[in-house]
């Protein structure tokens, strides 16, 4: 079975394109690990449970730290719902807010 990884709509892809370069090409490096090994075989670092349905994608890099928020879909799907370049030590609670409600969406 063959996942895929893909943005929920256009705000999420000014998102990714936010990003630097450095953390894009390592997003689309954690990405292409999912889609071949599955999401079942791709866990820390890379991949961490944040809570209920909401998983983050750990990204590090020479300008910091940023996270790619993403829920599963059926059928083989992870649909990125919010990524931004983080500034404290947890997760700001306002993020995941966000996630979760854009997340309502997927199915």
């Amino acid at each position: 079975m063959r996942w895929t990884v893909q943005t929920l709509n256009e705000t999420v892809d000014a998102e990714v394109e936010a990003l630097p370069e450095d953390m894009r090409a390592r997003l689309a490096r954690v990405a292409t690990l999912i889609e071949e090994k599955g999401l079942a075989r791709v866990g820390e670092p890379h991949v961490k449970h944040l809570q209920g349905r909401l998983w983050e994608i750990r990204l590090k890099g020479r300008s910091g730290i940023s996270r790619a928020l993403y829920v599963t879909a059926v059928g083989t799907r992870v649909v990125i719902v919010r990524v931004f370049v983080k500034k404290t030590e947890k997760t700001p609670r306002r993020e995941i807010e966000l996630a979760l409600s854009r997340a309502k969406s997927v199915r």
